[in-house]
């Protein structure tokens, strides 16, 4: 039943972005199925957003929709069979538009405030297309990958962890450590490997050249007198070392003569970078992965509450900004250092303020049942940490909602930081899942009921305040009276437009 019922979603979904001719490429990430489109025309975005599994869509660089965690994994495979039994050299026929449905005069609808929040994401996207801001993209999806191993090792991990402290089934922690750690231990191979893959060059030379850093034998190297262990400079030196094969392999290719190039061509990539990484990279880059460490700890054992303050209250403007991406390798490296990234955790209280913000517009206007309509059914993906519905259907559009949504995340950042001032550090395994779904993935140095309580706490704090200050600083008097009318019938539930993603990541 549950393959015909992700099935059902796919074949839904298939007509809607133009059948399988117009699909050019198929992808997904833990709550968007990605397609790259011949004729972003011929897409029926208004029909696509009305079907019941949808929970948005995000036109970046590949046309994203977004069915969330978990039905994503399923439906893809469904979509990319039906696509390609569906492929045929007839020309694509534009599939008629439905047409828009009436609206009440001078009545604020959930679709309004969706096309709003459309054109504000198109807005900052244009604003975004910076070079600088399209590298921190590209180095986003190389991550973005290696995310389900991630959580899947964190989970085991924290298993691994309760049984050890419980002292239960001793035979199996060992192979659960195993387990857990296999893919950490590998993690700058699939991390070189996936930056080759993102940059144009050989995949498999850069993961070649990123796997030397985690090869026991540069122990023995003397790096001019510098000590190097396996795996110094971690992802971020991976990173660097394929990138730079990257760019050799792409010198070669245009001076190495055609008939010497399957010789000469990946030989030189490997040796040149990884000379280059031995004797250079893995420090520098060993010594940048201990700075983010000690500076993350150090900043929230010092001045938790105020970090917090900050982190939990600028997130979802950096997020618009695109600058979040850059958090990224930084999350990596701090759990591949300390088995945990602390900065999710604060970050994450930018759902929880929005969260409270949306349950706010909810209350206040009363009449408007189209908006409340909309809210009521983003809610639950909320409260798993998939804001951007409610982000860019509700209160990016309003306005003053936004602001106070952010307030609400700056108070549980501050709640959050103030128990790692106070020596009660934690954090989350992996990175990917917000909201209630990173329970599972938190650990820390107490008691995994003291880490639970005050993440638990943290988000109240989250809710409470994004609510409050929502419900009494959110609106003027003019807001409500435009607002807080019945528009007419409401629309379909899943009308809100998503924006590019936040951490769940934390975002």
């Amino acid at each position: 039943m549950s393959t015909d019922k992700n099935r059902a979603t796919a074949a839904a979904i298939l007509p809607l972005v133009g059948g399988p001719d117009n699909i050019t490429s198929i992808a997904h990430c833990m709550t968007r199925l990605r397609i790259s489109l011949r004729d972003r025309s011929l897409v029926q975005d208004d029909a696509l957003r009305a079907l019941p599994a949808v929970l948005g869509v995000v036109e970046d660089d590949t046309y994203q929709i977004v069915l969330g965690p978990g039905a994503v994994a399923r439906v893809t495979p469904e979509f990319e069979a039906l696509v390609e039994e569906g492929r045929s050299a007839a020309p694509v026929a534009p599939a008629p538009q439905a047409a828009p449905a009436p609206q009440a005069s001078g009545a604020v609808t959930a679709e309004a405030l969706a096309a709003q929040g459309a054109a504000l994401k198109e807005a900052q996207k244009a604003r975004n297309a910076t070079p600088f801001k399209l590298f921190l993209r590209r180095i986003a999806n190389i991550f973005v990958p290696l995310i389900p191993a991630l959580i899947g090792c964190g989970i085991i991990a924290g298993l691994n962890g309760l049984l050890t402290n419980l002292g239960w089934v001793p035979a199996v922690v060992p192979a659960l450590a195993a387990i857990a750690s296999g893919f950490m231990s590998l993690i700058a191979v699939f991390v070189g490997y996936h930056t080759a893959k993102e940059f144009g060059g050989t995949p498999i030379l850069g993961g070649a050249v990123a796997a030397i850093i985690v090869f026991p034998g540069v122990a023995k190297i003397d790096a001019f007198g510098l000590e190097l262990k396996p795996g110094q400079g971690g992802v971020l030196g991976a990173l660097a070392a394929a990138l730079l094969a990257v760019y050799v392999e792409k010198w070669c290719r245009r001076w190495v003569p055609e008939a010497l190039d399957v010789l000469v061509t990946p030989t030189l990539t490997v040796l040149i970078s990884g000379l280059v990484t031995v004797f250079g990279l893995m420090y520098l880059a060993g010594e940048a992965s201990a700075a983010i460490g000690t500076f993350a700890n150090r900043l929230l054992a010092g001045g938790g509450a105020f970090a917090g303050l900050v982190l939990g209250g600028l997130f979802l403007p950096l997020v618009m900004l695109g600058l979040h991406q850059a958090l990224i390798p930084i999350h990596t490296t701090l759990i591949e250092q300390d088995g945990y990234t602390v900065l999710l955790p604060i970050l994450a209280m930018a759902g929880a303020g929005q969260v409270g913000a949306a349950i706010a517009v909810y209350y206040r206007l009363p009449r408007n049942g189209s908006l409340r309509a909309t809210i009521k059914s983003a809610l639950p993906a909320g409260f798993l940490g998939v804001g951007e519905p409610l982000i860019y259907g509700v209160s990016l559009p309003l306005g003053r909602p936004f602001v106070t949504a952010c307030i609400g995340g700056a108070a549980g950042g501050a709640f959050v930081g103030l128990c790692h001032q106070l020596g009660v550090a934690f954090g989350s395994t992996a990175i990917g899942p917000s909201g209630w779904a990173l329970f599972p993935l938190l650990d820390g140095r107490s008691s995994a009921g003291i880490t639970l309580a005050i993440y638990a706490g943290g988000l109240l704090v989250g809710y409470l305040t994004g609510f409050v200050a929502t419900y009494f600083f959110g609106f003027t008097r003019r807001m409500l009276a435009d607002l807080d009318t019945d528009p007419g019938p409401a629309p379909d539930t899943t009308t809100a437009t998503e924006a590019p993603p936040q951490e769940r990541i934390p975002a």
